[in-house]
């Protein structure tokens, strides 16, 4: 059965936590670790939900924010709903098929009368 994740990004909460209000403040701190990131790139994993991030990124947030990666990234999974369409039974006589009808051509007449 196919499965849906969800997740929450929760950068934002946890940068409120250690009283850094912008994503700026985490350049130089990820800097010092030894990860390389512009400040606009900084601002697209605060701002974003990162869709793919480097292992190395995530222990870097974790080690400035003092949390555990299940503080950062919380995720929920459940089986996907399948919508399925109703088909009827061939042989159903209350059912027409209607590959068995045939387009008529339309008669424009006049009314002159």
């Amino acid at each position: 059965m196919r499965r849906e994740i969800e997740y929450q990004w929760r950068i934002r909460e946890l940068m409120a936590r250690q009283h850094i209000t912008s994503s700026t403040q985490l350049v130089e701190p990820l800097r010092e670790r030894g990860i390389t990131l512009s400040a606009s790139q900084v601002y697209r994993l605060v701002a974003q939900d990162p869709e793919r991030i480097a292992f190395k990124v995530l222990v870097a947030l974790c080690d400035i924010l003092h949390c555990e990666v299940n503080d950062l990234v919380t995720f929920t999974a459940a089986d996907a709903r399948t919508i399925r369409q109703k088909r009827v039974a061939n042989g159903d006589p209350g059912v027409p098929d209607l590959r068995n009808y045939r387009p008529v051509r339309a008669r424009v007449t006049r009314d002159d009368g």
